[in-house]
């Protein structure tokens, strides 16, 4: 094509894209206006009314977060299809009003699907893919250039012109990198649009090699998921699970970026509400902890608590003695734990239980004789101020006789101090913290498995390896009494009836999809009362992440062959549905109660209702890079095959041995040396041991604290100390760079 024809074409699309923001003005003012009026709206509304007027407000609220996060790259790409007609691909859908037809398709729509998966062999109808290169900022974007793919057969004899030669895409993966991650919808390759577009139900674990793009691939099928199953997921939300808080920051931009945020995203050592627990245990400490015997180890552990005095408490009431024994504090823990109800919970049925018994022993030594009413009356006399009684039948007289002693034992401090120390109030983080503490109570409930590394200090750090046992504890507890706030009775009753509307209307529709969560599932009426006296305006991740017994519509874990079994089994409580999304790759594997193979750490849960995808394309590493690090991992991992890197930059990696005594002069010049190379872009430091390193102009990081993250430039400290720790840090530190390595050796 001549410049003139190519100026003309830039000059069309320029305009198109222009016309589409000018309709998404406009849709963003309309829909401003509808939240905003509802908003303004009357709160004095019948129940129906009232409910109405909340769902239009979010819908309108998410409507208008949709659309603000569009703008930026609105519109990236047109198909030309066999018949003729053009369909422009972009952010988010918009329609004409003029007409009312498509004027720019979602990426996520089925008719976008041929943008990242047509070829010229399988061409699904489209004679043309074009990609836009845009410049300026909204609304103001222009098309600088465009590069396209012409599917044709006839024009391009078999050959796949949707290759790592796409210029849209060797841009993107050359470009620098920044503080977060970018999106990645106009480069989706077809391998990764067969994942990120798999069905909803069931569990799927993606695993690839580094730079394959599973981090990007599982946040675009959140993405996805939410604009295919909104109905659902907008109202459960989507949990994302990632290996560390940076890792979090790195990616937590990408889904709002794209429009969405019913999404929360955690750590595996911040899974307990509360507590940020970000301290490592020795490896055997933390095999043993990962461990799905610690499931059982915790109920023992809790059953202990709830224990029997060992010998007589003797409670003194105002004109009786009444003592506690073993046989006594038996049965009412019968009774408690028959109940079926968590540790504080049944705590109510023990008390109560304990308490009855003890008025059963008070009575019967007052000497309370049914034959004999005026005696029972004078012995009621003297327990209190209760209401003075003529003699009566004998059944009445001892009610009121048993009605004294309870009021009497109530208010007794030794039966409340008897009853903590028999069946103690517990919080998840002090039951934890005095098993730890006590040998005792460690060898009380082991029942076979080894506990005694986990016996510790009162008052250490809580480690990523007490997570989850502080969770499941949380599970085996429950509240404390009081703990959980009640709603304003108005708004319980409005809850309670929103519930009741939803329940018949999901039952009505239970034949179309019998697996789909209905509210009950996840939400009480109690917690939705809380939520409504919030307001419409927190945001469904905002109220999921308040809330520790949120189910989820949806679970995305990261790097998850770190995860232990422990993790994994709280992990699945809070998603029901076992609507899954796992991305990983063994080989990376540093964790000492990680996954050594999928089927072990899944099976317990899933049995075999698991699909597994494979990417096998290294976007991110170079060959000059990739090819040693390979070196590396078929030295720890020879049956793992590394991923095919589909770009080269000649720069090959340096290795260098300097004086130990000057390490850390050496480490700042070579930092100072790589940012100097670098137009732009991050420069990153790896070592085993990062003290000292805190105040280079770089970011720093262990091997464990940089998976998943990837930077222009990478420095490896002591590369063999690395890799001592674990062979396959060494491996994940290597393939953190896109750009340039360097490994800086002290001398021995």
């Amino acid at each position: 094509m001549n410049r003139a024809l190519a100026d003309q074409e830039l000059t069309a699309e320029t305009g198109q894209v222009r016309a589409l923001h000018a309709l998404l003005a406009t849709e963003l003012a309309d829909a401003t206006a509808r939240a905003r009026g509802g908003e303004a709206a009357p709160t004095g509304e019948e129940l129906s009314a009232r409910w109405e007027r909340d769902v239009s407000v979010h819908r309108w609220s998410e409507r208008v977060t949709a659309l603000k996060a569009a703008r930026a790259g609105l519109c990236f790409g047109r198909l030309d299809h066999t018949g003729g007609e053009a369909t422009y691909v972009g952010r988010i859908g918009l329609t004409d009003p003029a007409d009312g037809e498509s004027a720019l398709v979602d990426w996520r729509a089925p008719a976008a699907r041929p943008f990242y998966c047509a070829t010229p062999v399988t061409p699904l109808g489209v004679t043309r893919r074009r990609h836009f290169r845009i410049a300026g900022t909204a609304p103001d974007e222009r098309v600088a250039s465009y590069h396209d793919d012409v599917l044709d057969r006839s024009a391009l004899a078999g050959t796949d012109a949707r290759s790592a030669s796409d210029p849209a895409l060797l841009a993107a993966l050359n470009a620098p990198r920044g503080s977060q991650m970018r999106d990645i919808v106009t480069t989706i390759q077809a391998e990764q649009d067969e994942i990120i577009r798999l069905p909803l139900a069931g569990t799927a674990v993606i695993e690839g090699g580094p730079g394959t793009g599973k981090t990007a691939v599982a946040l675009h099928r959140v993405a996805y998921l939410l604009y295919a199953h909104r109905d659902r997921l907008a109202r459960s939300g989507v949990l994302v699970v990632g290996p560390s808080a940076g890792f979090v920051h790195y990616v937590g931009g990408v889904l709002p970026a794209l429009g969405e945020s019913a999404v929360v995203f955690t750590t595996p050592g911040r899974l307990r509400h509360g507590v940020v627990a970000g301290a490592l245990d020795p490896p055997e400490v933390a095999r043993t902890k990962g461990d799905l015997a610690m499931v059982d180890v915790l109920r023992r552990a809790v059953a202990d608590r709830q224990e029997l005095p060992g010998g007589r408490i003797a409670i003194e009431l105002d004109d009786v003695t009444v003592e506690i024994d073993d046989a006594m504090v038996a049965e009412a823990r019968r009774r408690a734990q028959a109940t079926g109800s968590a540790h504080n919970v049944a705590r109510v049925t023990f008390r109560d239980a304990l308490g009855g018994l003890l008025v059963d022993q008070g009575l019967e030594a007052l000497g309370a004789s049914l034959e004999d009413p005026p005696e029972v009356a004078e012995l009621l006399a003297g327990l209190g101020d209760l209401p003075e009684i003529e003699p009566a039948g004998a059944a009445e007289v001892s009610a009121e006789m048993r009605q004294g002693l309870r009021a009497n034992l109530r208010s007794e401090p030794g039966f409340h101090a008897a009853v903590e120390q028999l069946w103690p109030v517990l919080t998840p983080e002090r039951a934890l913290a005095d098993l730890y503490a006590s040998r005792r109570r460690l060898a009380a409930a082991a029942g076979g498995t080894d506990l005694t590394g986990l016996h510790r200090a009162a008052g250490a750090p809580w480690t990523v390896a007490d997570a989850p046992l502080l969770d499941e504890l949380a599970e085996l507890l429950g509240d404390p009494p009081g703990a959980a706030a009640t709603a304003e009775e108005p708004d319980g009753r409005y809850a309670a009836d929103v519930l009741s509307i939803l329940e018949s209307a999901d039952r009505d529709l239970a034949g179309e999809d019998a697996d789909e969560l209905r509210p009950t599932d996840f939400v009480t009426s109690d917690v939705l009362a809380g939520r409504h006296v919030a307001g419409i305006g927190g945001t469904v991740a905002e109220r999921a992440a308040a809330d520790r017994d949120w189910r989820f519509g949806h679970l995305v874990v990261d790097e998850a062959q770190e995860l232990s079994a422990m993790d994994w089994h709280v992990l699945l409580r809070r998603c029901p549905s076992r609507s899954i999304t796992a991305v990983g790759d063994l080989a990376q594997r540093s964790a000492p109660a990680g996954a050594r193979s999928w089927t072990d750490v899944l099976a317990p849960h899933l049995d075999d209702r698991w699909t597994h995808r494979t990417l096998t394309v290294n976007y991110r590493t170079p060959t000059e890079i990739m090819d040693p690090a390979a070196e590396v991992l078929a030295s720890f991992a020879p049956g793992h095959r590394p991923p095919d890197s589909v770009r080269e930059t000649g720069e090959h990696p340096w290795d260098r041995t300097v004086p130990a005594a000057g390490l850390a002069d050496a480490v700042r010049e070579a930092v100072e040396a790589e940012a100097a190379r670098l137009d732009d872009g991050t420069v990153a430091v790896i070592a085993a041991d990062i003290t000292g390193l805190d105040d280079l102009p770089a970011q720093v990081h262990t091997p464990v604290s940089a998976k998943g993250l990837e930077f222009d430039a990478v420095v490896i400290v002591d590369p063999e100390r690395v890799r001592a720790g674990n062979p396959a840090d060494l491996y994940v530190s290597m393939t953190r760079a896109t750009r340039r390595l360097g490994l800086l050796r002290p001398a021995d």
